[in-house]
C-alpha cells in the first residue's frame, strides 16, 4: 500500500496499532448501521437511523449530541471540544436511496462481505459508499485515536441531515439555528468523508459542486379541464384529449430538439462561463484521465455531438441541464391494458452552475410552461439548492492535497463536481466557509444495485477500510497545522 505521511513517526504507532486492533469492531459498526434502513423518500427507518447515528457519535467521543427538529426528518448537531486552537466542521447524511431488492446479488440491507475481483473484500449494501461506509470509517479514526490515548488535534463541529437523497429541503433549518451557525462560524471549513480513489487509485479534488432542483411535473385531466378525470377505454382517444400526450408535449418544449440543451427562457441567463484558469484545469485533467475507462464505467459509447474528451469534461463542469429522471403514466404492468390515462407524471432534475440559484431556476420553469400554454401542469419542487464554490487555496483544500501527495497521489483538480450536495449552506452567506470532500478508499454503485465499499483491498493502488481510516487521522493532524 502507499505509505501515508506519518507512517515512520513513532508517536503515531499507537494509533496505527489501534486501527488494526479495532478493524473488526469498525466493520461490525458499519454493518449494523447499514442493516438499519433509513430511506427518507419512503419514510422508512428514519427515526431509528438517526438515533443509531447519534449513539455512534457519543461512542466516538462527542460530548454533546443533539437531535434538531425540522419540518421534515430531523437533523443532528454535535460537538467534540478538546480545547484545540483550530475547529473543523463535519457534514454527514444518514439517509440512503431507495432499493429494488430483486436487482441485487445479495439483499441490500444484509451488509454482506463478498470477494470482488480486482478489489478484494467489499461490503455490499445500500449506503455502503454513499455515505455510511466513509462516515463509519471516519468514526473509526476517532475511536483509534482515543484508544491510543491521543487527544484530537482539532475541535469538531458536526452537522447531519436525513434528507440529502430527497434534495435537502429542510437542512437550512438545521444550519441556520443560532447556536449551530455560531459553532460553524468558528470552523476553518467543513468536509464530508468520501472514498475518493478510483479504480486506478487516482483522486480527483472538486472545488465545488453543481446545484440541483428536484421536482415533479403532473398533467391531469381534472386540472387541465380536458381529457378524462378517470382512466377510460383507449378507443375514446378518437374524441378525448390525453393528459399523457399533453405532458410529453410540454416536456419537449423544455429542451432543444436533440434533448440536450435547456430551452427554458431565462433558465441559464446567469450561468457563469468557465474562466481561463478553469479551462486549463480541465485540460490538464483530460490529459491524465482515461476516456475509454470513463466511457466503459458508464456504459456509453459517445459523448453529445461526439465531442472530444476535454470538451465533454468542460460540458460536464459548466453546462446547466434539464433531465427526465422518470416518466410514468397509465398502465405499466405485463401485457397491454387499453386505457387512456387521466394522469401522467415526469420526475425532473435541473443541475445548476455558479451564479444560478434554485429559486430562479424554478421560477423560469414555471414561467416557461405558462408562456407555452401549459400553466395547468403542476410543478411540485421536492428539494434542491444552489451550487457551491471553494477557493483552490483554502486551507481545507491545501491540507487534503498534502495528505494525498505524501501518500504518493498527485490529485487531479476539477472546478466542480457535476453531481450535487448541499454544501451551499456552508459556502454561501452568512457562513462563507470552504467546503469539500476528503478520504482515501474506494466504493462504487451509489444509487445503483450492488453498491459496495472496499473493506480489505487486494489492489495495491487502493486503500481498504484501515488505510482510509489512517487518511482521516492524517487529515485532522494536517488541518491542525
Amino acid at each position: 500500500m502507499p505509505r501515508l505521511a506519518f507512517a515512520d513517526d513513532p508517536d503515531f504507532n499507537p494509533i496505527w496499532a489501534q486501527i488494526e486492533k479495532r478493524h473488526d469492531e469498525a466493520l461490525q459498526r458499519l454493518q449494523a448501521w447499514i442493516r438499519q434502513p433509513s430511506i427518507a423518500a419512503e419514510n422508512r427507518g428514519m427515526e431509528e437511523g438517526c438515533s443509531m447515528m447519534m449513539q455512534m457519535l457519543r461512542d466516538a467521543g462527542f460530548q454533546q449530541v443533539t437531535k434538531v427538529p425540522t419540518d421534515g426528518h430531523p437533523g443532528v448537531f454535535a460537538t467534540f471540544d478538546v480545547g484545540a486552537p483550530r475547529t473543523v466542521g463535519i457534514y454527514y447524511m444518514y439517509d440512503v436511496k431507495q432499493v429494488d431488492p430483486s436487482e441485487w446479488s445479495s439483499p441490500p440491507f444484509d451488509a454482506a462481505i463478498v470477494d470482488k475481483p480486482g478489489l478484494g473484500k467489499v461490503l455490499i449494501g445500500r449506503g455502503a459508499t454513499n455515505q455510511k461506509g466513509p462516515e463509519a470509517t471516519f468514526l473509526a479514526a476517532l475511536h483509534a485515536m482515543r484508544g491510543a490515548g491521543k487527544k484530537l488535534p482539532v475541535n469538531l463541529v458536526f452537522v447531519a441531515e436525513g434528507e440529502e437523497e430527497i434534495g435537502s429541503p429542510h437542512f437550512p433549518q438545521v444550519v441556520r439555528k443560532t447556536e449551530i451557525a455560531a459553532a460553524l462560524k468558528r470552523c476553518t471549513g467543513v468536509f464530508m468523508p468520501f472514498p475518493s480513489q478510483d479504480l486506478d487509485g487516482q483522486v480527483t479534488t472538486f472545488l465545488g459542486a453543481k446545484g440541483v432542483v428536484e421536482l415533479e411535473l403532473v398533467s391531469s385531466g381534472e386540472r387541465w379541464g380536458r381529457g378524462p378525470k378517470l382512466d377510460i377505454h383507449s378507443s375514446n382517444k378518437a374524441r378525448v384529449d390525453s393528459p399523457a400526450w399533453h405532458l410529453v408535449q410540454a416536456l419537449a418544449t423544455l429542451v432543444s430538439a436533440d434533448g440536450n440543451t435547456p430551452a427554458v427562457e431565462g433558465f441559464a441567463a446567469k450561468a457563469r462561463p468557465l474562466s481561463a484558469a478553469e479551462k486549463q484545469m480541465i485540460a490538464e485533467a483530460a490529459s491524465r484521465m482515461n476516456e475509454e475507462t470513463t466511457k466503459r464505467s458508464m456504459g456509453v459509447q459517445h459523448w453529445i455531438h461526439d465531442v472530444s474528451f476535454r470538451e465533454s469534461l468542460e460540458m460536464l463542469t459548466s453546462q446547466p441541464t434539464i433531465n427526465i429522471e422518470g416518466l410514468v403514466g397509465g398502465y405499466t404492468g405485463p401485457g397491454g391494458k387499453t386505457i387512456l390515462p387521466h394522469r401522467a407524471v415526469a420526475k425532473i432534475d435541473m443541475r445548476l452552475v455558479p451564479d444560478m440559484t434554485a429559486a430562479e431556476a424554478l421560477a423560469a420553469l414555471k414561467a416557461h410552461l405558462a408562456k407555452h400554454g401549459y400553466s395547468d401542469i403542476e410543478v411540485n419542487m421536492t428539494g434542491g439548492y444552489d451550487p457551491t464554490t471553494t477557493p483552490a487555496d483554502a486551507a481545507l483544500i491545501r491540507a487534503e492535497h498534502a495528505v494525498y501527495k505524501r501518500a504518493g497521489i498527485d490529485p487531479i483538480v476539477m472546478p466542480r463536481l457535476a453531481g450535487s450536495w448541499p454544501g451551499y449552506v456552508f459556502t454561501s452567506d452568512p457562513l462563507r466557509l470552504p467546503a469539500g470532500h476528503f478520504g482515501l478508499g474506494h466504493g462504487g454503485g451509489a444509487h445503483s444495485p450492488n453498491e459496495y465499499y472496499v473493506i480489505e483491498s487486494s489492489n495495491p493502488k487502493i486503500q481498504g477500510m484501515d488505510g482510509a481510516t489512517r487518511s482521516y487521522v492524517e487529515y485532522l493532524y494536517e488541518l491542525a497545522k
